[in-house]
């Protein structure tokens, strides 16, 4: 697709608020810029909720509840089955618009596509296995029944850095429950959703069942917390932020769950199959450019097969083309914005004039718009214990490097971190990753791979990485309340 098409395809996309199956202006018609972070222009203009505008949306999702609570879990399961192949259909356009606002590669915006796409095939088998449970009281004198039924109406709060999959894993299950929803895209990245917003009208999604409210003042939707009429608060992003809108949640006993921050260790044992272990960095950093929740931040290396594994990774970080996103032919693009490449700047800079050697970086390759938001593929080692990048989630194409001499070491220095979303463990001997990755302080781990995800396992996190999970059998249960009735035997 040429410059014109795209441009096209933006110009044509939905901008407007979701809200009662209809796209809508915000009040005042206020709206907010999404910049191109490959060069730092404005892409498009899109409606910014008002307060007002987020109440009207809840007050939408709070009068579809009962109905779509009701509708025959076959009927959400074939409107979810619907989407999923309307996501298919349309992979290249919504790839095309995530690589535009995100400056994500291609390849990755495809990827994503039909990770997301997965999700409501996922949850439209799902949605007709929610199962009950009858049995009789131990002591003889009743019958109890366990009845799961959707939770209620949901607020979701999604990131910039996955616009579509972050969204699917999070309306998906909730359609699937029975449960319907708001969902507040990242201001980076809105029109992703809005697009999957259309696709969901057009796979016979009822009116009101979803509102998506983009905004410039994201504090116009959290204020949403405040009311009692929510039953589930879902949120994907920081830290801080995550716990901070919790614990508003929390005073009205809503249903939470959380993914939050990471700082995935990238473990590799002397017993590592060193092809496997390089190549794996692909995938476990490179993706997206490093910019992913789970992507491997710490690389912790034993010190017998360091220098080794830095020439191999050097050789596969050497292989990546960086370009705009939408550039056949682009392997990464640019960071999401200004503010993403001064953190990744400043944090390889202070490694640096701490120390660190740096094999690879340094500098750009030519060509490249200068106003873009363009970082180089990185490589560090020998980082001092006290530069900031070996506590900090780095979410750029950088492998920061370490080392370690036994196995005692590697797990201390891995679960040194109040973090506990992901992690990567390389040994050929099977017992030992096992034990290892048993030790690890971690909801997910990957065994001689780079790829972790996927839709039938629970993604998640322990410690101060998140509550809850997502995917998998697990994810419908978070839309779901266990109802117990009593009878008389």
């Amino acid at each position: 697709m040429n410059h014109n098409e795209l441009s096209q395809l933006i110009d044509h996309a939905p901008k407007g608020l979701f809200i009662d199956g209809e796209f809508v202006d915000a009040e005042g018609q206020d709206t907010f810029s999404v910049i191109d972070p490959a060069d730092g222009s404005e892409l498009a203009e899109v409606a910014s909720a008002s307060a007002a505008d987020a109440r009207r949306a809840l007050d939408s999702i709070c009068s579809a509840q009962k109905t779509w609570a009701a509708t025959p879990a076959r009927d959400r399961s074939e409107i979810l089955r619907t989407a999923f192949e309307l996501l298919i259909e349309h992979q290249e356009e919504l790839a095309l618009i995530q690589s535009a606002e995100l400056g994500r590669a291609l390849p990755d915006s495809r990827g994503e596509v039909t990770y997301a796409a997965e999700f409501f095939r996922w949850f439209a088998e799902e949605a007709v296995r929610v199962r009950g449970d009858y049995r009789h009281s131990p002591a003889g004198h009743s019958r109890i029944i366990v009845h799961h039924q959707p939770v209620g109406p949901s607020l979701a709060i999604t990131p910039w850095n996955f616009p579509l999959a972050m969204g699917a894993r999070k309306i998906a299950p909730a359609l699937a429950a029975g449960c319907t929803m708001i969902i507040k895209p990242a201001s980076k990245t809105p029109l992703t959703m809005l697009y999957l917003a259309k696709i969901l009208k057009q796979a016979g999604l009822p009116d009101g069942v979803l509102a998506v409210v983009p905004t410039g003042s994201s504090s116009n939707v959290s204020a949403l917390l405040d009311d009692a009429r929510l039953r589930k608060f879902t949120f994907t992003g920081s830290t801080e932020v995550g716990q901070m809108l919790a614990a508003k949640a929390a005073q009205h006993s809503m249903k939470v769950s959380l993914e939050l921050g990471g700082n995935a260790p990238y473990v590799v044992f002397a017993d590592a199959d060193m092809e496997v272990a390089a190549q794996a960095v692909a995938t476990a950093k490179m993706r997206g450019a490093g910019q992913v929740c789970i992507a491997a931040n710490r690389f912790l290396v034993h010190s017998s097969i360091k220098d080794e594994f830095i020439r191999r990774a050097i050789e596969i970080m050497e292989e990546f083309t960086l370009g705009r996103g939408t550039d056949e032919g682009v392997t990464y693009g640019p960071l999401s914005g200004a503010d993403q490449l001064e953190k990744v700047t400043e944090l390889v800079d202070d490694a640096v004039t701490r120390g660190a050697a740096r094999p690879l970086g340094g500098k750009l390759p030519t060509g490249l718009n200068e106003s873009g938001f363009y970082y180089p593929a990185t490589v560090l080692s020998d980082i001092p214990e006290d530069a900031k990048i070996r506590t900090t989630e780095i979410f750029g194409p950088v492998v920061a490097v370490s080392t370690f001499d036994s196995d005692e070491q590697a797990v201390a220095m891995a679960n040194d971190t109040p973090f506990g979303l992901a992690a990567y463990v390389f040994s050929e001997n099977l017992t030992h990753a096992l034990d290892i990755a048993e030790q690890i302080e971690a909801g997910m781990v990957a065994v001689n791979k780079g790829a972790l995800s996927d839709t039938a396992a629970p993604f998640g996190g322990v410690k101060e990485s998140g509550l809850g999970r997502e995917g998998g059998f697990e994810g419908i249960q978070e839309f779901l309340e266990p109802k117990f009735i009593s009878l008389p035997r």
